[in-house]
């Protein structure tokens, strides 16, 4: 346990390793992980439960993190940001107030050092009266002394304070008897903290940053692609080929590889099927996740909130909203789960419905990179300058229309760290172990939806009726309509299925736009109702229809 930011969740994934069960508390849907861990020559279950500063509930997830403690709890380790010692001693001293015994993991040691705070651990566990063990999350380091402490953890003294006041003056007390501050020059990553969330200086910077990040993200897909996978793909594509012709023909043929040996061409499981999910997008998602993961664990992306708070207010929304899209960048279902930390049931709703109409998820991202990427970085430009647009112009008319009001909220801003690689690195498997997990099956069905809707005409007869739309207002191939309802499973299925209709680059573009922004997957849809609810499920969808084919139109006349 702990306050948010202060590392927890590292200590909690070196303790456990990589595999944790993630899920929602009972009757809520506030998140916590659980793993097992070695102790005492035996397994122990160990809960990573949701950051707080306080047990007096004033949000779900401290409510949550209360009732934990109360259920019963062996040990509680209580993770401690050596930087804010004080802040983080209310958490302590109302965790001490039940009893439990409790290990204190000051973590963050190393920072602490070098900016010049001195704690004198033996003073800070003798004031206590429980372990206090310094810790590098990060590193490694302190980790096995934290064990042994978990291990030999005993109940606490009775301790009992009457009021908050009375709590706090005891942590004035303890911090000036155990932690004291010396004078030292900024570091180049706190001058850097200072240029980053001025907007003068971080504006330019964040662009610059969000230029790099995707050109980076394209440039090492495209070499993947080129060097790796496409080779690896043409030389399997004809093994297949050839090993399924002489076992199978008619249906069952064309079902497993096609009826051409083309990798995108021929809709079949075993060649387009695998090559599309291995082939084309995880060569973009690799690094698109280590990415992400490298400017999560920097720090860098609650300064992107400060920069985007005057933005977000003229749609209603405030800077915090910035982290259900960037967790919309990954996946749309979080992204609509964070929005829970917004206030009022209208920021709620415009953030869910700009974030899922207008923000890309990260295997729809590597579709779209992957079908534009060869023709240079114009057209991807195209459907994510169109998408930003749509973005701002949704939640200005939203907000306009919408007339509820639009609280403020306080969000800290953690300091740079510099992010350990091993910890990014597993974070970036796990992810991309639950993208191929959720993904290959789907992709396995489209094709399989694709082959069938060939070989039983309603792909012609879905396009002959959808044509006026299809092909008349957003100038599109009429066999692009089955690619639209197949997006209702998997978006990124959607946009590659877009492949193989030998569409020009801009129709590409205008697909991609469409596909992101007519109406949410499956998994999004069913999320959208329950923490939305049906009336405003509905209006949102509703709003992304009408939208999708006004932009889809407008795009068809201006670009093509």
């Amino acid at each position: 346990m702990g306050n948010p930011n202060v590392g927890k969740s590292v200590i909690f994934s070196r303790l456990t390793g990589v595999d944790v069960i993630s899920s929602n508390y009972p009757g809520t849907t506030v998140e916590y992980s659980e793993g097992r861990m070695k102790l005492a020559g035996g397994q122990a279950i160990l809960i990573d439960a949701p950051g707080v500063y306080s047990l007096d509930p004033t949000s779900k997830a401290e409510e949550v993190t209360r009732r934990i403690v109360d259920e019963g709890a062996d040990v509680i380790v209580n993770v401690v940001d050596a930087t804010h010692l004080e802040r983080n001693l209310n958490l302590t001293l109302q965790l001490l107030e039940r009893g439990i015994p409790t290990v204190v993991a000051l973590n963050l040691w190393d920072v602490a050092t070098k900016q010049g705070i001195i704690i004198d651990v033996e003073a800070l566990s003798r004031e206590l009266g429980v372990p206090v063990v310094p810790t590098i999350a990060h590193s490694g380091q302190g980790i096995l002394d934290l064990v042994m402490a978990i291990e030999a953890a005993e109940q606490p003294e009775y301790i009992e304070f009457t009021s908050s006041d009375q709590r706090w003056a005891r942590i004035g007390e303890i911090a000036a008897l155990t932690q004291r501050v010396t004078h030292r020059h900024p570091s180049l990553l706190e001058n850097l903290e200072d240029l980053t969330i001025k907007p003068l200086t971080g504006i330019p910077v964040a662009i610059l940053v969000l230029y790099l990040s995707f050109s980076l993200v394209i440039r090492i897909g495209e070499l993947i692609i080129e060097r790796v996978t496409d080779p690896l793909f043409a030389a399997y594509s004809n093994w297949a080929f050839d090993l399924v012709g002489r076992y199978t023909s008619g249906i069952a043929h064309d079902l497993l590889v096609g009826s051409s040996p083309g990798l995108l061409e021929s809709f079949g499981l075993l060649t387009t099927g695998l090559y599309i999910p291995f082939g084309i997008v995880l060569p973009f998602l690799i690094p698109f996740y280590l990415l992400l993961g490298l400017l999560e664990d920097l720090g860098y992306l609650p300064r992107l909130s400060v920069l985007m708070d005057a933005l977000f207010h003229r749609i209603g929304l405030h800077g915090a909203s910035i982290m259900p899209c960037i967790l919309g960048l990954g996946c749309s279902v979080p992204g609509v789960l964070a929005v829970r930390i917004l206030d009022s049931p209208k920021q709620r709703y415009i953030a869910a419905t700009l974030m899922t109409m207008a923000i890309p998820c990260a295997s729809q991202n590597a579709m779209v990179f992957g079908i534009l990427g060869p023709y240079g970085l114009r057209y991807i430009a195209i459907v994510y300058c169109t998408l930003f647009l749509v973005f701002i112009a949704t939640g200005f008319i939203l907000h306009r229309i919408i007339k509820e009001e639009s609280p403020e909220i306080f969000m800290e801003i953690p300091p740079y760290r510099m992010p350990d690689r091993k910890s990014l690195l597993k974070k970036t498997f796990v992810r991309l172990r639950a993208f191929l997990n959720e993904a290959v099956p789907y992709i396995g069905v489209g094709m399989l939806a694709m082959n069938l809707f060939h070989i039983t005409g309603f792909m012609d007869y879905m396009g002959m009726a959808l044509r006026p739309v299809i092909s008349g207002m957003l100038g599109l191939p009429s066999d692009a309509a089955a690619t639209l309802i197949i997006g209702f499973l998997r978006k990124d299925v959607g946009i590659a299925m877009f492949a193989p209709l030998e569409m020009t680059p801009m129709q590409l573009a205008i697909a991609s736009v469409m596909l992101a922004m007519y109406f949410p997957c499956v998994a999004t849809l069913m999320v959208l109702l329950k923490e939305l609810g049906p009336y405003d499920t509905i209006k949102s969808v509703s709003i992304r229809l009408i939208a999708a084919l006004l932009v889809g139109t407008a795009m068809n006349l201006l670009l093509t």
